[in-house]
């Protein structure tokens, strides 16, 4: 946190961070006479950029074991996602490192959990460690747990939460956004508008195209969610959920999504989408055969 009244120099970093403008989170992480407190902070906000950019390897390279705790919980989450053969040990480094009081309470380790939890679906789990929160980071990642557990209730709990810390927080507009889509109807607005007036103030990313498509999605206007998704396609032609809305949007407009589902499989076969597909595709060929 910055000193009172004083500007936080992470502002915009941490601002880029968010927004999934990860390259220029990296590019512009040289900032003067950071407090060693920052600094640390700072470097947390840049491996997390390398690892939502792939570079885990980076890493797990970089980061050794005299780094300071919150360090070594963002080195574990890019081991964790470098490869399905990692996923025990990191579990257990983890649980390890929560179990221990010197340092089990740090909130980038507890952050951390969360994450790695929330991607083996063990949202329960994922609580144990982030539900006291402590931090908007905690919180948001508290919200996005309690939506996939279909809790929108709990969600507007803690989203309401980040609201009282700091309401025009980029985390907690985020967070709003996300409890709208959740909700539908006439929030579906009101969630467009908080990813438009993002792309008015910052630099277009595909998080930023991604939410202003799903709104368009949810609102029926395919053909612009379509132009929005081309775009996000042009920034990274491997961002899982682009490919994963531009399949939706594709079989809405009638269009073949082949492709992009084949683009996904290469990249994410982990995805719930390519999952569901091949789970579709055996149901077919069960079904075929049944016939035959």
């Amino acid at each position: 946190m910055a000193a009172a009244g004083g500007p936080d120099p992470l502002f915009g970093l941490r601002n880029n961070f968010y927004l999934g403008a990860y390259q220029a989170a990296i590019n512009n992480s040289d900032i003067a006479n950071l407090s060693s407190e920052a600094e640390i902070e700072r470097d947390t906000l840049v491996y997390r950029s390398y690892i939502a950019l792939g570079s885990f390897q980076l890493v797990i390279n970089e980061v050794d074991s005299s780094a300071a705790t919150p360090l070594q919980a963002v080195k574990l989450l890019a081991e964790y996602l470098s490869g399905p053969e990692n996923k025990e040990n990191v579990i257990s480094s983890l649980n390890e490192w929560l179990a221990d009081p010197a340092v089990g309470n740090n909130v980038i380790l507890r952050l951390i959990a969360g994450i790695v939890f929330m991607h083996e679906q063990d949202y329960n789990e994922a609580l144990k460690h982030t539900n006291t929160g402590g931090t908007l980071d905690l919180h948001a990642l508290n919200v996005q747990i309690f939506l996939k557990m279909h809790r929108s209730d709990y969600a507007e709990k803690q989203l309401r939460i980040m609201q009282g810390i700091d309401e025009d927080h980029t985390l907690t507009q985020l967070a709003t956004a996300w409890l709208n889509l959740a909700v539908g109807g006439a929030k579906i607005q009101e969630a467009y508008l908080i990813f438009q007036d993002f792309s008015e103030k910052y630099p277009m990313t595909s998080l930023i195209l991604n939410g202003k498509a799903v709104c368009c999605m949810h609102k029926g206007e395919f053909d612009e969610a379509e132009t929005l998704l081309l775009e996000a396609l042009n920034k990274d032609a491997k961002d899982p959920e682009t490919l994963a809305n531009l399949v939706v949007c594709s079989l809405h407009l009638g269009k073949a999504s082949s492709r992009y589902l084949s683009q996904l499989k290469l990249s994410h076969p982990d995805h719930i989408l390519v999952k569901r597909a091949s789970s579709a595709e055996e149901n077919f060929d069960r079904a075929l055969q049944t016939v035959a």
